[in-house]
């Protein structure tokens, strides 16, 4: 019980914001790099007891040959960051000239899982 008052909390503190999107939506937003192949994140099991909805912003590092080289979250529900950083990462864009980091939004909905 203790645990469970502790999750809610630490949920409030994190700016947490519910969405009521049908599905877990992507949305990249800082560049003109097209994604060749995405890999949805797995629901965290904790989340989906909590009936946890949300937003996770990460930063993703793309090399030139489009592979991600690393994940850095920019926001959201700690739940939730994980899994967010876990299918960015697999993530492949198209190759480029340079490296990029791109911004990517991953929404998460309980009732779409």
């Amino acid at each position: 019980m203790r645990m469970r008052y502790f999750l809610v909390l630490l949920l409030l503190f994190s700016g947490l914001q519910a969405f009521s999107a049908a599905q877990t939506q992507t949305e990249p937003t800082s560049s003109d790099r097209k994604i060749l192949r995405k890999t949805m994140p797995r629901y965290p099991e904790i989340a989906r007891r909590m009936n946890l909805a949300g937003t996770v912003k990460v930063m993703a590092v793309v090399s030139p040959d489009g592979k991600v080289k690393s994940v850095q979250p920019m926001g959201g529900s700690p739940v939730l960051i994980q899994a967010a950083e876990d299918a960015v990462s697999q993530w492949k864009f198209a190759p480029a000239t340079s490296e990029s980091r791109e911004i990517v939004e991953l929404r998460f909905n309980p009732s779409a899982q």
